[in-house]
């Protein structure tokens, strides 16, 4: 089974990672893995004014702090997963990735780092449930 891990760093996707630890018939070497996390974009005035190449290591470093745990996580069970980021909008990216790269699930936390606004489900959660034609696995 190809499956697309969602991740951000808070703590739902340490619960998400804990719930797939948990659960042999996902989490097994058999399955092919992809980590993935997107990049909230800066401000355009931002970005012109301290320059792209500035912009491009700010991003590969932040993306770094979120998957590089998930990876070492994975590794130590035994699971060598790909890892992925993008720089746009979590709901869009995650949604679009799954869909053009024919993931068989897709698994993410219900809430990441964003504000409470949805009390009962993050705002990326919605946007993905909303427009994602990929099986989503949603852990609280």
């Amino acid at each position: 089974m190809k499956i697309l891990l969602a991740v951000d760093g808070s703590r739902y996707t340490k619960k998400m990672l804990a719930y797939l630890a948990t659960h042999n018939e996902l989490f097994t070497p058999n399955n092919d893995y992809t980590v993935f996390t997107a990049q909230p974009p800066l401000p355009p005035r931002a970005r012109a004014a301290v320059g792209k190449e500035i912009v491009d290591n700010y991003y590969a470093e932040e993306a770094e702090k979120v998957l590089a745990p998930v990876s070492k996580f994975l590794l130590r069970h035994g699971i060598d997963a790909k890892s992925s980021w993008k720089t746009g909008l979590a709901g869009e990216s995650i949604s679009k990735l799954a869909q053009n790269e024919k993931f068989d699930l897709l698994i993410m936390g219900s809430h990441g780092h964003s504000n409470l606004v949805n009390l009962v489900m993050g705002s990326v959660a919605t946007q993905v449930l909303a427009h994602c034609t990929v099986p989503v696995l949603l852990v609280r």
